[in-house]
């Protein structure tokens, strides 16, 4: 059960115009209390591991992560959550604009849960970040506090 304090999703994405349809389709659909955004990969790698050192149960319930970032691209931050024992299990949506076949495939092999393409139409947007809300946050199990097994033995 989430305390008051605790993120529950981090978006991270640097487009201002994303951000609000996210935030309002989210909102809107009751699907997360407290969203924090992280505006480019540095900033989402800082609140994730300085976040998992305070204590690794107040690491969000799931990532929605944009793979063009400035500063650390979503590649980048994948490689880094997933080879961690403390954020391995944390699941990750990728949530882009790209096309490109390597981003795709580079981004299953670094163990992300999901990789969904933006759609352009502003409905369709806010209907594909409803759905994805509603999954993760509502449908899909995840271990205790997202963590793997051998995390929490450690």
């Amino acid at each position: 059960m989430p305390q008051h304090d605790e993120v529950e999703i981090l978006l991270v994405e640097d487009n201002a115009d994303d951000v609000e349809l996210c935030l309002h389709a989210l909102r809107k659909e009751k699907l997360s209390n407290k969203i924090h955004v992280a505006r480019d990969g540095q900033e989402a790698l800082e609140f994730l591991f300085d976040r998992a050192k305070r204590t690794p149960e107040a690491l969000p319930r799931l990532v929605l992560l944009d793979l063009k970032l400035p500063k650390v691209d979503g590649i980048q931050v994948l490689r880094e959550v997933k080879k961690n024992p403390l954020t391995r299990c944390l699941p990750v949506v990728i949530l882009t604009s790209s096309r490109e076949e390597r981003d795709l495939v580079e981004s299953y092999q670094l163990g992300v849960n999901s990789y969904l393409q933006k759609p352009v139409d502003f409905d369709e947007f806010r209907s594909m970040v409803k759905q994805i809300g509603f999954y993760w946050m509502v449908v899909n199990q995840v271990p205790p506090n997202g963590r793997s097994t051998e995390a929490r033995m450690a």
